[in-house]
């Protein structure tokens, strides 16, 4: 995806920009801003805060919304978020320069952001786009270094080190029963009114042979959407059974049983990253798509509290 400036009408108020970014998730307490705490979010909406110059101005603060609200200490590769600026402040990015404006917000922001945070990319998004509820998939990778000639201590702080041997394909064996359409109660943390059902396309267990992961004990799991902590549920109950200590049916038996006390412990945070997300290539489709997930997800919690 290219930096681009895309032309908007001229009677629009604001401009939707699309944000591709990145962060290490360590000094973080997770995504969604929080009283007293650092988070992403808050992080970069002070930073455009600064750079619109919003207060001063007496203008709304920018509020960002995200593809996948990760939770404390989870990193971000592909991270994907968008915010409403103003259309005037968005004319006057570039000052005097002769960068567009999505050019000059990616400079802007690399100035005043910390060195744990970094917006690669900006675009003014298409027609009816929506960070979170245009997005077909998330991909997150888990990665764990299980024996001590794989411990890199400048990857320690997105690889887990883990003190004993996995056994990989008893892991993949009892991640492949829970592709599917699911109710994943068992595997996440429930919040009031939200459904814990999800589709779950791909999770997979490998020990790859070459590459920046050679070595690693890596999960690859993609879905439409996660419940909270899913992830690192999945991943704690394949840890038990890497090592023995549950069967590789117990995965199955769990998801069917709907029991949070029967799974296995949250795995650590600090071995999550997302990866990838993914939208429709065609442009009309982002704001469709956006349509008809924000619909179900209504009927959805409206399901949940009865």
């Amino acid at each position: 995806m290219s930096i681009t400036n895309a032309p908007v009408t001229p009677d629009d108020a604001t401009v939707r920009v699309r944000l591709d970014l990145a962060y290490a998730g360590t000094g973080f307490a997770g995504w969604a801003a929080q009283p007293g705490l650092r988070t992403v979010q808050g992080v970069l909406e002070e930073a455009l805060a600064t750079i619109l110059r919003t207060e001063p101005l007496g203008l709304p603060r920018p509020r960002l919304t995200v593809a996948g609200r990760t939770d404390a200490g989870v990193h971000a590769r592909g991270q994907v978020a968008h915010v409403d600026v103003p259309r005037d402040r968005w004319d006057a990015m570039p000052g005097r320069s002769d960068r567009t404006p999505a050019r000059a917000l990616v400079d802007r922001l690399a100035g005043v952001l910390p060195s744990d945070v970094v917006v690669h990319e900006a675009e003014v998004a298409p027609p009816g786009f929506d960070a979170r509820f245009s997005a077909l998939s998330r991909t997150y990778r888990y990665r764990i270094a299980d024996e001590h000639l794989l411990r890199d201590p400048l990857q320690r702080e997105w690889v887990l080190w883990h003190r004993r041997s996995l056994d990989v394909a008893a892991m993949d064996a009892a991640a492949a029963p829970l592709t599917g359409l699911h109710d994943f109660a068992a595997f996440c943390k429930p919040r009031a009114g939200a459904t814990t059902i999800r589709e779950l396309t791909r999770f997979s267990w490998s020990r790859p042979d070459d590459g920046p992961d050679a070595g690693l004990v890596v999960a690859e799991v993609v879905a439409d959407a996660f419940c909270h902590s899913m992830v690192r549920a999945l991943v704690g109950m394949s840890l038990a059974v890497g090592e023995g200590r549950r069967p590789a049916t117990d995965a199955a038996t769990v998801l069917a049983g709907g029991d949070r006390g029967a799974a296995a412990a949250v795995a650590p945070a600090c071995g999550l990253t997302l990866e990838h997300v993914a939208y429709p290539v065609a442009e009309a489709e982002l704001g469709r798509r956006a349509l008809r997930i924000r619909a179900r997800r209504r009927a959805d919690e409206v399901e949940g509290r009865r």
